[in-house]
């Protein structure tokens, strides 16, 4: 009997990510989801047009419903009606991005023990922004997909912002100064994560390297393990109706760099498929220079910086923010992750938003042989390429028919031709640029850098 009158009463319950505080994708049709109880009509009232939506839970209590939302603005609330009243407060209309990946995008503003963000006590200090709200998803490895996640919405202020990914604040931050509406930022990350694990066992049964758990005794690690943080923390999160993506991860995948351009497109492929809303903005980080050595890696880099290149052009709507000049030699956290954030920034006004004035990255396009030279020539560089720190650069290699790269003895710039010439090589056939783990990028358009890059397939 007591059973029978909770279930009579039950009101209508949400996921976490539905709550006070939160921000809606504006002028959309936005999707919201719950359970109530089982075969009953459940009334949704949106105050900014005072509309209501009616919709029928069925046999296990779920109901879905898309609400009209219009330009930015609120602050607004929500009434969810079965009989008895749940009411959302304070909810916002603007701009909302899921940010997710590894440690890089899951750093906080704070840093890690002895691992600071650079800025990152003034830039905290002056937060507060009533429009800018954030959420972040509480870590959750699981065998099996669930539905809902931990978490609540969080104006951004010193007490908050401190606590929250840096990467993820920071491309929030350029998107509120320049859009001047309200923007929200749901962060899904785990530090040291896999791509495989953001991913399904569908998705991933075309690389056959991906040990795919058959049963829960079969995850061996709660991050790297496939599927297991989709299933934890990205499931629950898909159909929240948004503008795009930005991604930070591919350091874990170093040591199985050569699948990584395919692995990515799948997975991003899938989550666009299981979103259903098109193609959406896709923007990620290269993963910046750090002397993998040291952790015996025994393993370029580069190689996977190569992969992540490629990425762009298999995959419509997507682009690469380059980081070759905020790396860390001795650190796989770099401190700069200002630059990183409105990197990504940068690509979202341009490409999604059409702010106009926003330069490019500029990217190897193909070599030419003159002779004793090898000459470098690039695409995207309408304003020329030049070298940062001074007239040449020592990141230069280039190579013969037999293979075996030397270093550069006189680099030069003309336009957007980089001019690669070594003594020791009078028949060049290769050139290669940063194409080691740790480098400080000195090749730049425009004020952006150039990503390290080989023109050969060795």
């Amino acid at each position: 009997m007591a059973l029978v009158c909770m279930q009579a009463s039950a009101k209508v319950e949400l996921p976490k990510m539905f709550g006070d505080g939160m921000v809606l994708q504006r002028e959309s049709s936005a999707n919201l989801w719950g359970t109530a109880r089982k075969n009953t009509q459940v009334k949704i009232t949106t105050s900014w047009n005072g509309k209501t939506y009616t919709v029928k839970t069925d046999a296990t209590g779920h109901w879905r419903q898309a609400v009209s939302t219009p330009l930015a603005g609120g602050p607004y609330s929500i009434v969810f009606d079965d009989g008895e009243q749940t009411k959302l407060n304070d909810i916002l209309i603007g701009e909302v991005w899921i940010c997710s990946g590894q440690s890089n995008m899951e750093m906080q503003m704070k840093g890690f023990k002895g691992q600071p963000v650079e800025g990152a006590i003034t830039d905290v200090l002056q937060s507060r922004d009533d429009h800018l709200r954030m959420f972040t998803v509480k870590r959750n490895s699981q065998f099996l997909p669930v539905d809902s996640v931990s978490g609540s919405w969080k104006k951004a202020s010193p007490e908050t912002t401190r606590d929250f990914s840096a990467t993820a604040y920071y491309f929030g931050r350029l998107l509120r100064s320049v859009l001047d509406v309200p923007v929200g930022l749901i962060v899904a990350s785990w530090g040291g994560s896999a791509c495989e694990a953001w991913m399904t066992a569908e998705w991933l049964r075309a690389f056959p390297d991906a040990k795919i758990p058959q049963k829960p005794e079969d995850v061996k690690s709660s991050n790297r393990t496939p599927t297991v943080l989709y299933n934890g923390m990205l499931h629950p999160l898909i159909g929240y109706t948004m503008r795009g993506v930005i991604w930070y991860q591919g350091e874990d995948n170093v040591p199985r760099y050569a699948t990584y351009a395919d692995m990515l497109s799948t997975m991003i492929r899938g989550w666009r498929n299981k979103w259903q809303q098109g193609d959406f903005p896709f923007y990620y980080c290269q993963i910046a220079p750090y002397d993998y050595d040291l952790i015996d890696w025994k393993v370029n880099s580069a190689l996977l910086r190569e992969q992540q290149s490629k990425v762009e052009k298999m995959v419509p709507n997507a682009a690469m923010a380059v980081l070759m000049d905020a790396g860390l030699e001795y650190g796989i956290h770099p401190r700069k992750k200002r630059v990183a954030g409105e990197r990504l920034a940068m690509l979202a006004l341009s490409k999604t938003y059409g702010v106009g004035g926003i330069p490019e990255f500029a990217r190897y396009e193909g070599l030419e042989i003159q002779g004793d030279t090898a000459v470098v020539r690039f695409e995207r560089s309408k304003e020329w390429v030049y070298f940062d720190h001074g007239t040449t650069s020592d990141l230069f290699e280039i190579a013969g028919e037999d293979r075996v790269f030397h270093p550069a003895d006189k680099v030069w710039i003309e336009r957007n031709r980089v001019y690669v010439k070594s003594n020791t090589v009078k028949k060049p056939v290769a050139v290669r640029y940063a194409f080691r783990n740790w480098a400080d990028g000195d090749l730049f358009h425009d004020g952006l850098p150039v990503s390290s890059f080989r023109t050969d397939e060795w």
